[in-house]
This record gives C-alpha cells, sequence and structure tokens, in this order.
C-alpha cells in the first residue's frame, strides 16, 4: 500500500478539506518529501502537510477528513 502525502485544510467551522500533493511506496521518502515541503513551501495557519498510509487515494482523503469525536477525559486522568 502505498504513502499519500496531502495538505489538509481546516475551516473556522471545523469542516476539513485535503488536496493530494503526491505518493510513494516507501515511508522513507515520504517523510523526506514532507520535511522538504515544509521547509521550502510553508503553508497557511489554517493548512498542514499530512501523510496517510491507504489502500486508495480516496481512502486517506477520507480518512482525513472525517471529524473525531474528543476522547472523554478520565477522573484519574485529569
Amino acid at each position: 500500500m502505498p504513502y499519500f502525502i496531502f495538505v489538509v485544510t481546516s475551516s473556522e467551522s471545523g469542516h476539513k478539506s485535503a488536496a493530494p500533493v503526491s505518493q510513494y511506496e516507501k515511508f522513507r521518502d515520504a517523510k523526506n518529501e514532507v520535511k522538504r515541503l515544509r521547509s521550502e513551501k510553508p503553508l497557511d495557519d489554517n493548512q498542514i502537510y499530512k501523510i496517510n498510509f491507504s489502500a486508495t487515494e480516496m481512502e486517506a482523503e477520507q480518512a482525513l477528513t472525517e471529524t473525531r469525536e474528543e476522547p472523554i477525559a478520565k477522573e484519574w486522568e485529569k
């Protein structure tokens, strides 16, 4: 399965969108590309580069844009 690189944009309302950048077969290659992009092409405050390991680009995009519920802190975790 390939590693996909996306630019994830968050809006004020909590909605996320993901734009594909590239894909790599090896994690090391994807990690190095994200490091290079972060240093050479900085993004706006509401954007971030993300790597996702999925079978298809569509699955990766869905995983990055889904809204997750906040975890409930247990009494001993506070």
